[in-house]
């Protein structure tokens, strides 16, 4: 059955046709109710060719300036290496364009806060792709926290990518295609493991916690590394007064294992989150206190990506406010992992407004 489409839709270009963006943001546009792919745009021209006949944009280009200038396109997807989010993002805002840019923002508290500045200057949209954020049943945890729940006593997350993540991986993405001339980082980005593990799935679990639990004040965390796994132990003070403790290892000799769990006044929150490429929405058991009740939302519709593209076009459209990660989430998430590493090396607490500087 064809995708339901609005009759104004956003005009997108997606700019980088590497694995994130033929995992997950070129069929996003193509599924999604409000946006339509307009453009992509990526200097390897093998990659540009075969991405253009398999997504069928209007417009296809090499120079991301010249995809700028193009006056019917109004928003850009940045799905690039992390160290071209910012430069990117920049140049988007420059040329009047919305944005949607892949987490982690950026790589240091300078860059990403300088953005900030670029945003609201700009008037326009800016959204980063947290996309845990549009899973179901996270929200359904969301609504319950926000609305229901009363104070917080304290929330546990986990994040444990696995040893067996790419048999599981290989099996259910499309085959991605890449190219010895794609545009790549000055660094290798997995030569530093410890920063790569935390700018991948530690921005997911830093931006999670302050979501559901609230405003990170301070972090206090320990690392231990064997047999070629990595462990932060994260202990976390909320500016509500919660207790928070987060745990990233990276990989388990197991199951993929995330979640999150909440202990409040009026109730509880446990939730299972699965692999994203299996678009399945998290197992979220919310518990009641006043009626001693258990629920748990179904979300049939488990994909993440194509909805986070839908929240951004509705706000990019004024058709509602924001409801993804924003530009100043993006920056809280990147003074977080800076928090982390630099408490890791000082093995003293750090507070947020204190982090400063390029992970590390």
């Amino acid at each position: 059955m064809a995708p339901r489409k609005d009759e104004r839709r956003l005009r997108v270009g997606v700019l980088g046709c590497g694995p994130i963006a033929q995992a997950a943001h070129l069929e996003s546009a193509a599924k999604a109710r409000n946006a339509d792919l307009h453009a992509i745009c990526d200097v390897a021209e093998d990659l540009l060719e075969r991405m253009a006949w398999t997504h069928a944009p209007r417009r296809t280009f090499r120079d991301y300036e010249a995809m700028l200038a193009d006056p019917e396109l109004e928003a850009v997807v940045i799905a690039t290496a992390d160290e071209f989010h910012v430069p990117a993002a920049l140049a988007a805002l420059r040329a009047g364009k919305h944005v949607l840019c892949e987490k982690p923002l950026g790589v240091s508290v300078e860059e990403v806060e300088a953005l900030g500045r670029a945003v609201r200057e700009s008037g326009r949209v800016l959204q980063v792709g947290h996309m845990k954020r549009f899973d179901a049943g996270l929200q359904s945890a969301k609504a319950f926290v926000d609305g229901e729940m009363g104070e917080c006593l304290a929330l546990k997350a986990w994040y444990c990518d696995s040893t067996h993540r790419y048999e599981l991986t290989d099996a259910v993405q499309p085959l991605i295609v890449r190219s010895a001339r794609a545009r790549r980082p000055g660094l290798d980005p997995k030569a530093d493991l410890r920063r790569y593990f935390m700018l991948a799935h530690g921005s997911h679990l830093l931006d999670t916690a302050r979501w559901l639990g609230g405003e990170i004040v301070e972090v206090e965390a320990r690392l231990r590394e064997r047999f070629g796994a990595h462990c932060w132990f994260v202990d976390v003070d909320f500016q509500g007064g919660a207790l928070g403790h987060l745990d990233l290892t990276v990989a388990v000799r197991m199951d993929w294992h995330e979640g999150v769990q909440i202990y409040g006044e009026k109730g509880s929150v446990l939730a299972r989150t699965y692999n994203p490429w299996l678009y399945k929405t998290s197992d979220v058991e919310i518990f009641h206190e006043e009626s001693a009740t258990t629920t748990r939302v179904l979300g049939a519709d488990g994909h993440f990506y194509r909805r986070q593209l839908e929240g951004f076009a509705d706000a990019a459209l004024g058709r509602a406010p924001l409801t993804g990660a924003s530009v100043d989430d993006g920056i809280a998430s990147v003074r977080a992992m800076v928090a982390v590493a630099q408490s890791v090396r000082t093995r003293l607490p750090v507070r947020l407004a204190e982090a400063s500087g390029e992970l590390r």
